[in-house]
């Protein structure tokens, strides 16, 4: 199988080394032109997630015991090899999931950068020496690997966040049972056929693809699969939650945000403009930390609204492989039809329509939508469930300390940001909001791949993802007393 522009690829299932064909057949289509099949892939059965468990197990005591060094290596060249396909893969990505193509070719580039800092991370897990109370007794902390981890990724960065996922697991000694999300199969397919040629033993790393009931499921109950890392929405991570702790299994989960960008009357409004509308649009708004809600103070609210508008008509929507297009497609019909009924929900419960929101014509059939933007109040639905894509809304703050009230009335916990001139505020905000990431006079969407992720109150449960807090969920410490 080999990677073409538009070529229709057939994924099949990486099992113990060898790849498999599944039990049934599904379809990715592309959004930004439905008529094109982006690949028939191989779906998997309960059987295949149990044999895929087992050869991640029976390869644990190797892959465990392996050199730093030799980890390392395995990093590197996965890193390397997806930096130099960065622009055939961003590609398939773009293709696949509906992103435009600079912020797909990006997203592939992330994904080899964050494999090559966990290569490094693998020559760098850390331990301590320390003197016992007991006299001639010696005492050592060393993490080791936390075992057979099952990694269940999302759809919207289908190379980036199985990257920051994987890359940890490996680097630290654990072996993987992959399942990628039905809707990006052929991206999960394309970074784990990367994966598979960089000198892995058979069943260190495998891939699964299919439903969340069938492999999903499989993998959250299977007594040998000792962690679940898992990104998407908050009523299936509440599943996985119970039925893995049940077991006593180590669970990680993110599970999204409303997060809150505040915009006080001394920010610089041009950049404040930026923000919103890079943090609230791009991506088409599919990201967890997209800032959906707006919160802006009375002094520069009609302003702000009045130009933000004008970005939004300017803003050019079409197909994520056309030259100078700024937002892509929804990423599928289901999507798309849930923001087309939350706009028809703000509508109902009296928010103010300000621009956008309708479902738009290309010339290729897709799944189109013209950004939304909506001034609301607190209660309304539209500014306190997460939606998913590209629809904001303004909530009007009579200063700082209602603007930062609001911010922090949520059920969510990811991501906040301020855009303000005062060091007093940005600072105050920093401290006071109550999230896992702070951003001031930047968008609350865009992270670095080397520093702890991770929210709290419904975003997150468990251990940090990325950077060097990725120890803490992919690792075990354990304790040792030596008489010296």
């Amino acid at each position: 199988m080999k990677l073409g522009d538009t070529q229709q690829l057939t994924p099949r299932h990486l099992i113990n080394g060898r790849w498999e064909i599944g039990t049934t057949t599904g379809v990715s289509t592309n959004p930004s032109d439905t008529r094109e099949v982006v690949a028939e892939y191989a779906r998997a059965d309960r059987n295949q997630t149990e044999r895929a468990i087992r050869a991640a197990a029976d390869a644990l005591p190797h892959w465990s015991q392996s050199s730093p060094q030799r980890r390392a290596d395995v990093l590197d060249l996965i890193g390397s090899e997806l930096l130099a396909r960065k622009d055939a893969l961003g590609t398939l990505l773009a293709r696949e999931e509906g992103k435009t193509l600079p912020e797909a070719v990006a997203e592939v580039a992330r994904a080899g950068q964050i494999f090559k800092f966990f290569a490094g991370e693998a020559l760098r897990i850390p331990g301590e020496l320390m003197a016992s109370v007991r006299q001639g007794v010696q005492v050592d902390v060393t993490r080791e690997p936390v075992g057979v981890v099952g990694i269940i990724a999302p759809w919207n960065f289908p190379f980036a966040i199985p990257a920051w996922k994987i890359a940890p697991a490996l680097a630290y000694g654990n072996t993987v049972v992959f399942k990628p999300a039905e809707l990006v199969a052929a991206c999960g397919w394309a970074l784990a056929e990367i994966i598979s040629r960089c000198g892995l033993p058979a069943g260190v790393f495998n891939l699964l693809m299919g439903s969340g009931r069938e492999v999903g499921q499989t993998l959250v109950d299977h007594p040998l699969v000792n962690a679940i890392s898992f990104t998407g929405s908050v009523d299936t991570g509440d599943r996985i939650l119970k039925s893995a702790t049940a077991r006593r299994a180590k669970v990680q989960l993110e599970m999204g945000g409303k997060n809150p960008l505040v915009v006080l009357a001394d920010a610089d409004m041009d950049q404040a403009i930026d923000c919103a509308l890079q943090g609230s649009y791009f991506s088409t708004g599919q990201r967890c930390t997209a800032s959906s809600r707006l919160i802006v103070e009375s002094g520069v609210h009609d302003a702000f609204v009045d130009r933000l508008r004008q970005r939004l008509v300017a803003l050019k929507v079409g197909h994520a492989l056309e030259r100078g297009t700024e937002m892509g497609p929804v990423a599928d019909a289901g999507q798309l039809e849930q923001n087309l009924s939350y706009v028809e929900i703000a509508r109902s419960e009296g928010a103010q329509h300000v621009w956008g929101g309708e479902r738009l014509e290309r010339a290729t059939p897709g799944h189109y939508m013209a950004p939304a933007l909506f001034l609301a109040r607190p209660e309304h639905r539209i500014a306190r469930e997460e939606i998913f894509g590209p629809v904001a809304c303004v909530l009007r703050a009579d200063d700082y300390e209602h603007a930062l009230a609001l911010a922090n009335d949520t059920p969510y916990g990811l991501c906040a940001g301020i855009c303000t001139t005062s060091l007093k505020h940005a600072m105050h905000f920093k401290r006071n909001a109550v999230v896992g990431m702070t951003m001031v006079n930047l968008p609350t969407a865009g992270v670095d791949f080397h520093v702890p992720f991770g929210g709290r109150k419904d975003s997150s449960h468990g251990p940090r993802e990325q950077g060097r807090h990725a120890a803490e969920f992919y690792t075990t410490v354990k304790t040792g007393y030596m008489l010296a």
